[in-house]
């Protein structure tokens, strides 16, 4: 291996590493809600709004602080994020009350959508043009194992040292990934992201507000069939819950997989990976609403739509940042929270099914139904582009002359 090229490995891997960092730190919390609510003296729900609020704090904070900092370099920016995601860490480990310890998840979440939008760019601008989409697929598959590998050893950390345990160990984890950003990401003259009227003005252009829409159906779809995996897997397959967290690490690779061979095909033809990973995260939910009552059938989805599902992730941010090239960065980071405004709202929906008695499986056709809207969205998008590059009929162009030189 080139010596070139092992830096751009190190760089990518000090991004993964920070995306690792991130992802541990916004699910952990779900497997030790118990603990926690215990020890705070507050009741599961009230503990559960540590999740909401996270996501909450991503999809808000998310264009903040990339806006905050257009002018700063991005590595820069990296850097301010990744130690500010410190410090919600440390303050959520040493939390006193329920309320610091909010606080502490909403500092962390503030860092959260800002470093997984500016990291892609920056993941980007470290290989050919030819290969983006591959490194984006690189630095997310920091995302996916920390579902694999992280949440199940952070969960344990907490269980047998205490909660705060996991919050330390977060903490370390982003001290490792901000010196790697340090040692490892290079620093480069033309690398800010412009101005703030420069990064908003992307936002009139329809290409970026149809690839948000598609961004927040095609990963709500996906979402509509995970929030509730649990449950179906053990009221509706029939597993014991003993076997869920297997069937969790089968999805886990599922997902790992699908995210770098998205990254894969999206660089040799990235339109048509758009729709056929939609396609395919689509079919695989229908799939699964029959499959789901039979034990092997539903393992074997279990997987499939780990990897349909985040087959999409890179082509949906390297598609966000082919429109908005100008200036990627904020568009980016907009990009990563409607990922969470995604999230939010499948969970909503199928939580709201549940409730009026229309069963288990009903989140999943909420997923096939987001999944078809946002293929619709992007043929619609991709229609619509077409046009604009081929322009109008050669007849429909002549005909504004023809009648000006009759006029005359």
């Amino acid at each position: 291996m080139s010596t070139s090229k092992r830096r751009r490995m190190l760089a990518l891997g000090a991004l993964a590493l920070g995306a690792f960092g991130i992802g541990l730190t916004e699910f952990v919390v779900v497997g030790l809600l118990g603990p926690l609510g215990d020890d705070l003296d507050v009741s599961i729900s009230t503990a559960g709004l540590l999740v909401t609020g996270y996501a909450a704090s991503v999809a808000v904070g998310a264009p903040i602080m990339t806006a905050a900092g257009t002018r700063l370099p991005r590595k820069t920016m990296l850097i301010i994020l990744m130690a500010l995601f410190i410090a919600g860490n440390v303050l959520a480990a040493r939390a006193p009350d329920y309320g610091v310890l909010m606080t502490g998840r909403v500092v962390s979440a503030l860092c959260h959508g800002a470093f997984m939008g500016i990291g892609p760019v920056m993941a980007a601008s470290l290989v050919a043009p030819e290969r983006r989409s591959r490194a984006i697929a690189l630095m997310m598959t920091g995302l996916t194992l920390s579902n694999v590998v992280g949440v199940p050893f952070g969960t344990a950390l907490g269980q047998q040292l205490g909660w705060r345990a996991a919050f330390w160990g977060i903490a370390i984890i982003g001290a490792v990934s901000l010196a790697a950003i340090i040692a490892f990401v290079p620093s480069r003259a033309n690398d800010t992201g412009g101005s703030l009227r420069t990064e908003l003005a992307v936002f009139r252009r329809p290409q970026v507000w149809q690839v948000l829409t598609i961004t927040m159906l095609g990963w709500g779809a996906a979402y509509a069939a995970i929030t509730f995996m649990e449950p179906i897997l053990t009221r509706v397959s029939g597993f014991d819950t003993g076997a869920v967290p297997w069937l969790l690490i089968l999805f886990g690779i599922g997902l790992t997989g699908g995210n770098l061979l998205g990254g894969r095909l999206a660089d040799r033809a990235l339109m048509p990976t758009l729709y056929g990973t939609i396609a395919a995260a689509t079919a695989a939910l229908v799939v699964f609403a029959f499959a789901a009552p039979y034990a092997v059938p539903a393992a074997i989805m279990v997987f499939v739509l780990g990897a349909a599902g985040f087959a999409m992730v890179p082509v949906f941010q390297t598609r966000v940042m082919e429109v908005a090239k100008e200036a990627p960065s904020l568009a980016s980071s907009v990009n990563a929270a409607a990922f969470n405004v995604g999230i939010a709202l499948s969970a909503w929906f199928g939580g709201l099914a549940i409730d009026g008695g229309l069963g288990l499986i009903a989140p999943v056709w909420i997923g096939v139904a987001l999944g078809l809207a946002a293929l619709a969205v992007a043929a619609a998008s991709g229609s619509a582009e077409r046009r604009r590059e081929t322009g109008p009929p050669a007849g429909l162009a002549a005909a504004p002359d023809t009648r000006a030189r009759s006029l005359r």
